[in-house]
């Protein structure tokens, strides 16, 4: 499906230079001279790599055809995760590489979306907003500015994120998947 390079979005798939890659980061520019383009980084879904590319606004992009399935996730070993169908009751183990990162915020019975293409399973997507405890945080200094000062905090799972001063250690809070930033206190 050919789409315009301004539709271009953070964990789209695209088809480029005959392979697969993902959408990383993405940021149109509208210079004062010349025409509008996309600047993005995207990273090989096949050879791992990474390519930063500039698209011009009226370029068209083949966007990858992927099915979409849902998945629970059941349980991890050494090398790979096991998600299975709800309605069929399908198991699919997928190995550390295509989870990547992600696989620290898995729990049991969470609901994922797997893409495929070919029948071969790319990558996973995790609910926008998860649920997390603070296992570890440093103490809040007094006088710090509430705006704009953040403190680093350690979750269960072992994710380093970055949290307000008045959140503690043991507090349940709310982060953004795709960001892996704070949002907000349960």
């Amino acid at each position: 499906m050919k789409i315009n390079a301004t539709e271009i979005r953070v964990g789209m798939i695209i088809e480029h230079k005959d392979d697969l890659w993902e959408i990383l980061k993405t940021n149109h520019v509208k210079p004062g001279k010349g025409g509008a383009f996309a600047q993005v980084e995207m990273k090989s879904l096949n050879k791992n790599t990474k390519l930063n590319e500039r698209f011009r606004s009226s370029e068209t992009i083949e966007k990858a055809s992927l099915e979409e399935l849902k998945y629970n996730f059941l349980y991890k070993d050494e090398n790979d995760f096991y998600f299975m169908n709800p309605e069929t009751f399908d198991q699919i183990n997928l190995n550390k590489s295509i989870v990547g990162e992600k696989g620290k915020l898995l729990s049991e019975n969470l609901e994922v979306s797997i893409n495929f293409h070919n029948e071969k399973p790319l990558n996973i997507n995790l609910p926008n907003q998860i649920i997390c405890k603070i296992e570890t945080t440093d103490a809040a200094i007094k006088g710090q500015t509430v705006s704009s000062s953040y403190k680093p905090a350690t979750l269960e799972n072992g994710l380093n994120i970055q949290v307000p001063p008045f959140i503690e250690s043991g507090d349940t809070v709310i982060i953004d998947t795709r960001t892996m930033e704070y949002i907000k206190k349960v």
